[in-house]
């Protein structure tokens, strides 16, 4: 087998991260032992049931990686995605699998993840929470420009002149840094969405204006970033670039206010870094407020345009319920809350416990969570800036703060620092709950936790993201 040959596979199982796999019996020559051996192969577009023809991509020592060529025989377990751009567009990996078998797998992947990386067994798993609204659930989305429109193999092959092949406005291909497919319809976020990323596109192509280059570093257009508050009705539109234009800026603005006028807020913000990133040096609200809100439970919670803030309101509350659920609070105890960021959190949990810290390393995270406790008169909730990168216990040793009974930490995909790990194991909280939105570094997280006295106790995965293959996961650990 080499990098490029073409091999006929059954799927037999589904892989974390989208992939089927399939499994050939080789023979393997050992030292006593002339045993067969499975050799996998992880093969995108594919599941379980489906019989293909896939193109190796990459080999390794136990595995091989593919890619789907053609179908022999169909999984019926298929369904027909809604989106014209599945396939090419990396955002929903899952689109053509029915959502039962979606949510089905994902809960599989949890325990999968926790008895292969965490080496645990027989604990409890608790059904996944499914979501209600399977399309147009995210409250944000974020495109790209690109002078570097991506081409299907029909436009390709087609010979023809594509016009237009250096401005894009959509999403990056996976894999591609530089290249963005332009779409006029993603079905994740709002029909209103859509009409605000076609509206832009038209506007600035007719005024000639230049999307950033990657590599050039030349180009005014970066990003587009939709906000939407469900439960307010607000729409918050940042736009990304990479200088001030006063005149184009008011262009923009009137005619983007007069084609959509339930626009509550309009953002520019000027990146001038090298770096691809959907945020900049500094805001200029143009117009409204700058600011939208929205309500998770009956929490109402500031959301500003470089703030995070929970993707999928409705699973969020959910997820926090969740959480809630496994700490049973009784009222009387001290919690710390690591990267507690706009304080959603702690806001959430305020009324069932006596006090609660938020340690966060992001300086507008504090700023937004300071204004959510005004916002919502909370008086047991201190939003600490610490760098959880580094040993948080000085800040507590300095500030004089009590002992906790109960850590809650939700970190970002990497997990948790290993020295946010020793911290925990010296302070030995009661219980933890960890919530997480990548349950591979949780398992290992976890694992540190438990070889350092705790037990795990339960899990619950909650499908925030749809048609994806990502999934947060709550987990209870006590002494």
């Amino acid at each position: 087998m080499k990098k490029g040959d073409l091999l006929e596979l059954d799927i037999a199982d589904y892989a974390f991260e989208g992939k089927g796999v399939a499994k050939i019996i080789k023979e393997v020559h050992t030292t006593g032992s002339a045993e067969p051996k499975k050799f996998v192969v992880f093969v995108d577009g594919s599941y379980p049931g489906d019989v293909v023809t896939a193109q190796i991509t990459k080999i390794r020592k136990s595995y091989a990686e593919a890619k789907t060529k053609t179908f022999i025989k169909k999984s019926s377990l298929r369904i027909e995605a809604k989106c014209k751009y599945f396939g090419t567009c990396g955002g929903c990996k899952a689109q053509d699998l029915d959502y039962e078998q979606q949510i089905k797998f994902k809960q599989e992947h949890v325990k999968d993840l926790f008895e292969r990386i965490g080496g645990f067994h027989n604990f409890e798993i608790l059904p996944i929470i499914r979501a209600d609204k399977t399309f147009f659930y995210r409250n944000k989305m974020e495109f790209s420009f690109s002078d570097k429109r991506w081409l299907s193999e029909s436009e390709i092959s087609s010979m023809q002149e594509i016009p237009d092949r250096s401005f894009a406005l959509g999403l990056h291909i996976p894999g591609m840094f530089d290249k963005v497919l332009d779409i006029d319809k993603c079905w994740l976020q709002s029909e209103i969405s859509n009409g605000v990323l076609n509206f832009t596109r038209a506007f600035f192509k007719n005024h000639q204006t230049l999307p950033h280059s990657a590599q050039k570093h030349t180009g005014f257009l970066r990003n587009l970033v939709i906000k939407q508050s469900f439960s307010n009705n607000e729409i918050m539109i940042n736009l990304v670039v990479s200088e001030e234009n006063e005149h184009l800026f008011v262009l923009y603005k009137t005619s983007l206010l007069e084609s959509f006028p339930r626009i509550t807020t309009l953002v520019f913000n000027i990146n001038k870094k090298l770096s691809q990133v959907a945020y900049g040096d500094y805001e200029i609200a143009s117009y409204g407020s700058g600011f939208i809100y929205d309500f998770i439970g009956k929490w109402k919670y500031r959301i500003s345009a470089n703030s995070f803030f929970q993707t999928n309101t409705a699973q969020a509350e959910k997820l926090f319920s969740t959480a809630l659920e496994f700490a049973e609070f009784n009222g009387s105890e001290t919690v710390y809350d690591l990267y507690s960021g706009s304080g959603t959190i702690p806001i959430f949990i305020s009324k069932c416990v006596k006090q609660i810290y938020g340690f966060e390393n992001v300086e507008s995270a504090i700023a937004d969570a300071v204004v959510n406790v005004s916002l919502n008169n909370v008086l047991n909730f201190e939003p600490i800036l610490t760098d959880l990168n580094k040993s948080f216990l000085p800040i507590i040793e300095e500030k004089n703060l009590p002992k906790p009974d109960v850590i809650i930490a939700d970190p970002p995909r990497s997990g948790m620092n290993p020295k946010t790990v020793k911290d925990i194991l010296e302070l030995m909280p009661k219980k933890i709950v960890y919530i997480s939105c990548n349950p591979a570094t949780q398992a290992r997280d976890i694992k540190l936790l438990c070889d350092g006295g705790y037990k795990l106790i339960k899990l619950r995965p909650v499908d925030m993201f749809p048609h994806t293959y990502h999934i947060e996961n709550v987990a209870l650990l006590a002494i």
